[in-house]
């Protein structure tokens, strides 16, 4: 980071402290457009902001590996989660890199390594195990407060993964990935004959609505997702059964069934059961997945609900939406923004980014 960056910050950072300047905004963290978790090849971890030209923004430090993080829609603030089971997450100043919370999941907890905040930034969202009791939770911390636990709610199901937001609303729609486990047993699934997946929508506590898959389906895990402007729920799944399933993505509008993605058997085979991220297009029209064990971007049409593409990357997983295109990591630390027919712009960084790509939501 350049000598005059860091001389502003700490000049905005004196007059904060005098109360003559106004609150910072992620402009002065560098203006990311994107957070991902990533890891250095001498074994440290990090989260890094990164510009719409794919450049990296900062670099912060975190105590271990990272999963995904939740960008505040206001201040350059950043919750970071653990891996899975991880029973921690850092609340991170994205301008100075100070460390401003802990948040430690309740006994009996642990994290899921996705949260949301509200819609005006004043409490963030986690998804929870509640492992004796073999449920999910949604854990509801005050943002304003120092991220003081204020409540939780059931999620809807068991196993909650991914959390979003409705556009312009605090509903909630979680991903009940359906599989139990337990701390003591590792990541060992406990109940993949009886598994459930469910995506549930809740709000203030009250669940609004569930949608499940077809029977013969239940062993595709809700993991991951992603919105468009209308409130089109995209859901990437993985497959705990046997054999190549019919489909890895779906779709789901509330009050309405959930329509699947279609690609060739080939295609999905090569997926290996395994969607790792989900992005919507800007107009809502394309959806992207990828599979890091595939080491594969796929590209459906949402209206034909067609495979349209698939492109090879090694260690593909982060995506979320770039303009017209799409931005995608990989753990071989190539950042690209592609269209499917393209590669638009390209970089290279000496870092192994971790799963996800998240958007940063800025008024």
């Amino acid at each position: 980071m350049c000598a005059a960056a860091t001389g502003r910050r700490q000049f905005l950072g004196g007059l904060l402290a005098a109360g003559l300047a106004p609150r910072p905004t992620w402009a002065d963290a560098g203006s990311p457009t994107f957070l991902s978790a990533a890891a250095t090849s001498d074994g440290r971890y990090l989260l890094c902001g990164i510009g719409a030209d794919l450049t990296i923004r900062f670099r912060r430090p975190l105590p271990d590996r990272g999963h995904a993080a939740a960008a505040h829609p206001t201040r350059p603030e950043a919750v970071a989660f653990a891996r899975r089971p991880g029973t921690f997450a850092i609340v991170i100043d994205c301008m100075t890199g100070t460390e401003r919370a802990i948040l430690t999941a309740p006994e009996g907890r642990h994290f899921y390594g996705h949260g949301v905040f509200s819609e005006d930034g004043s409490l963030l969202f986690t998804t929870e195990n509640d492992y004796e009791a073999g449920r999910g939770r949604i854990g509801i911390w005050d943002a304003n407060a120092g991220y003081a636990r204020l409540d939780e709610w059931d999620s809807g199901g068991i196993g909650p993964h991914d959390i979003k937001r409705l556009p312009g609303s605090d509903v909630l729609v979680v991903a009940n990935g359906g599989i139990d486990t337990h701390p003591e047993t590792g990541r060992t699934k406990l109940n993949i004959p009886t598994m459930a997946p469910n995506l549930a929508y809740i709000a203030d506590g009250a669940l609004l609505e569930t949608a499940q898959l077809a029977p013969d389906l239940h062993k595709n895990s809700i993991r991951h997702l992603a919105l468009d402007a209308q409130g089109t729920v995209a859901f990437g799944m993985q497959w705990q059964g046997d054999g190549v399933v019919s489909a890895l993505v779906g779709t789901h509008r509330q009050g309405a069934p959930m329509t699947l993605m279609e690609a060739p058997q080939p295609d999905i085979r090569n997926m290996e059961g395994y969607i790792g991220s989900i992005a919507m297009g800007a107009d809502g029209r394309t959806i992207a997945v990828t599979s890091p064990r595939g080491g594969l971007l796929h590209l459906y049409d949402a209206a034909s609900k067609q495979l349209i593409k698939a492109e090879a990357l090694a260690d593909i997983c982060g995506v979320a939406t770039l303009g017209p295109a799409f931005a995608v990591t990989s753990g071989t630390g190539a950042l690209r923004q592609t269209d499917g027919q393209q590669t638009i712009g390209s970089r290279q960084a000496n870092l192994q980014w971790d799963n996800h790509l998240i958007p940063i939501a800025t008024p």
